[in-house]
């Protein structure tokens, strides 16, 4: 007995449009998609970020900066620390003084030989007695005039080894504060630039992006526009009929089927004897 099929097909138009579909994505996929061109990218470092680098690993500036002030300041509180700061015309005028000091010692024992002579009343060795008396108190006057004359000099050259050692401490402390001032405004120069470099390359990586799936949002596009038009749109009904077998089909059916059992016993009976 014939069978009696029935089924609702799109209009032809529709039917175009989804091949037309079909064959654009079939094209679209065949070619891989350039991910290279989006790839995520990172912007170099500025070179006011490299500047800032070379500074801060630098001896002497960002490394080691306050080095030089403390050795310096070191050398300032050695028991040698006031060397530098002695006078060069300490002794110029330690000699001069002591000149002058002779000068009037000298006078002042010609004094006591004039006061013996005029008055005569230094007879015997009581003029002896008091040029030795005066002697030695001016002997001692003068070496009591160098010591002083030479510790203000050493006292003097001391007190400013002592300011030079506190620079240098306040040095040590401050310089490594400006290079690190300079440092830090060299790094966020550099940063802002690298961050604006970096939404530059964002921005093309996301273009790229953009330009590379454009053509699959377009079809998605179109696919939902036929699929909104196919919703749409009257149905065509089709009626299809499948006619009996004929008895040669039938025949064929069956010895098709008795074909496939004798294959299965032949292969029974070779599989027994082979056991």
């Amino acid at each position: 007995m014939a069978v009696q099929e029935q089924r609702t097909l799109p209009p032809q138009y529709v039917e175009d449009l989804q091949k037309d579909l079909g064959t654009q994505l079939t094209a679209l996929t065949a070619a891989p998609l350039a991910t290279d061109k989006f790839a995520p990218t990172v912007a170099g470092q500025d070179p006011a970020q490299q500047a800032a680098y070379q500074m801060a690993t630098t001896q002497g500036q960002g490394i080691g900066a306050f080095s030089p002030y403390i050795t310096q300041a070191g050398a300032y509180s050695g028991p040698t620390g006031y060397q530098p700061f002695m006078s060069p015309y300490q002794q110029d005028v330690i000699d001069a003084t002591l000149q002058e000091y002779d000068t009037q010692a000298a006078a002042g024992l010609q004094g006591i030989a004039d006061l013996a002579t005029r008055t005569g009343n230094l007879s015997g060795g009581r003029e002896g007695v008091m040029r030795s008396q005066y002697q030695n108190k001016s002997d001692l006057n003068r070496a009591l005039l160098q010591s002083g004359l030479l510790q203000q000099g050493f006292t003097q050259a001391n007190q400013l080894a002592n300011q030079a050692f506190g620079q240098q401490q306040a040095l040590a402390q401050q310089v490594p504060q400006l290079f690190g001032a300079d440092i830090g405004t060299l790094r966020s120069a550099g940063a802002g630039q690298q961050s604006q470099a970096q939404a530059v390359l964002d921005a093309q990586r996301e273009a790229n992006r953009l330009e590379a799936y454009e053509p699959y949002e377009r079809l998605g596009y179109q696919q939902s526009g036929v699929a909104s038009i196919a919703s749409g749109a009257p149905g065509q009904y089709q009626s299809m009929v499948t006619p009996n077998p004929t008895p040669l089909q039938n025949a064929l059916g069956i010895a098709s089927v008795g074909g496939g059992l004798l294959g299965n016993y032949g292969d029974y009976l070779r599989g027994s004897g082979q056991q």
